[in-house]
């Protein structure tokens, strides 16, 4: 029997009507959607239209301002680093807590010649509009903020720094990988500038990312060259068929996100009040407004590495991000909360998804928790 997958923050497997959806587009409609001569060329270009209607429609947008990329680490590398090279030097915001896209990101323009500040949150992974706005300065080109967290699913009030940000007539990106299709998320409404998401977050495919782009006013400057594709703003072939399935990823998420969230906030919730009852000592990392299908838990557990890897014929979680490295880390998000580097090697990422049954995520955690109990004497 497969282990009981609760590792959904990483990736999500395709929901069988996307890859129904896609398979037309590997056996027959097989055209390059910039082959503008034939049919084959003119269906494929038809049906990537469609769906970049569909994924318009899930954030708010139009279509025109979607720009389809390979995931979502190309395009905050091509939202942050389009913006910063046309202003040629200045100053970033940022904060601790972000995904190591946007960091590494950071990092990178730093030794450009760009001043990046990188912002506190408090213990629960809040980050306080009044911390951000005391960071702008004269020179700073952008404002760059995820809208929840891949490892604490804490949600920001994405709404308050737009404003902040639009007062100060400064671009703002914000990295909603994690919420796209799990949460509603309206670009036009919160005042977002520059999103960015992927589709194997939201049961699509993987290969298939969103660049949300507001206005050509923003000066975005391409960062791959050779045809013109999407705008001008990211030339390359299309990936019809991941794009196709994006696009009825993104239909079936605003159809069905709402039930979604109710069904897996209850499971969560259970999941969260077993373990913290049967362990005395474990506690949930991050506070406020959370994700309903995320949970973060140190556990009383001295080396949760080992544990995991225990269980890995049982269970599927995660000690934080896919994307830390191969040889992982403790959380720099949980540190950045606060914690300890012992406390945060001792924590675990457990993300429930659309095809989580509740039969089999309580036989999941009563693995974990005998896990725990059997390698530690007093509990």
């Amino acid at each position: 029997m497969a282990p009981v997958y609760l590792d959904n923050n990483a990736t999500t497997p395709c929901d069988p009507r996307v890859v129904e959806a896609m398979l037309p587009y590997f056996l027959h409609q097989f055209g390059n959607a910039a082959s503008a001569d034939h049919a084959y060329g003119w269906q494929a270009r038809e049906a990537v239209d469609d769906a970049r209607s569909q994924v318009a429609d899930l954030i708010g947008a139009s279509p025109r301002q979607i720009i389809f990329t390979s995931g979502a680490t190309e395009a905050i590398n091509l939202a942050l680093k389009g913006l910063a090279e046309q202003a040629t030097a200045g100053h970033i915001i940022t904060c601790k807590t972000e995904h190591k896209a946007v960091l590494d990101t950071c990092a990178y323009l730093e030794t450009k010649g760009f001043a990046v500040t990188r912002l506190d949150t408090d213990t629960s992974g809040a980050l306080s509009p009044a911390v951000l706005e005391a960071a702008i300065r004269p020179d700073t080109v952008c404002i760059a903020l995820m809208y929840a967290n891949n490892e604490t699913g804490v949600v920001h009030p994405v709404k308050a720094f737009a404003q902040i940000a639009r007062q100060h007539d400064i671009p703002f990106f914000c990295d909603a990988t994690q919420a796209v299709g799990k949460i509603p998320v309206d670009v036009e409404a919160d005042g977002i500038d520059l999103l960015a998401f992927s589709a194997h977050k939201m049961f699509g495919p993987k290969g298939a990312g969103v660049l949300y782009v507001r206005s050509k006013r923003l000066g975005l400057l391409p960062q791959l060259h050779g045809g013109q594709h999407e705008g001008g703003l990211r030339s390359g072939t299309l990936n019809t068929p991941a794009i196709i399935g994006l696009g009825k990823a993104a239909e079936i998420a605003k159809q069905e996100m709402a039930t979604d969230a109710s069904r897996l906030q209850a499971l969560r919730d259970q999941l969260e009040q077993t373990i913290l009852q049967q362990l005395p000592g474990s506690k949930v990392n991050g506070g406020g407004e959370r994700l309903a299908h995320v949970t973060n838990l140190l556990l009383p557990y001295p080396d949760v590495e080992q544990l995991l890897l225990s269980l890995s014929s049982q269970l599927a979680v995660s000690r934080g991000s896919a994307c830390a490295g191969l040889v992982q880390k403790p959380s720099h998000v949980l540190q950045a909360m606060g914690l300890s580097k012992t406390a945060a090697a001792q924590s675990v990422r457990i993300s429930l998804g659309r095809f989580s049954q509740q039969d089999e995520v309580e036989e999941a955690v009563q693995h974990l928790v005998n896990a725990v109990r059997s390698a530690v004497p007093a509990m």
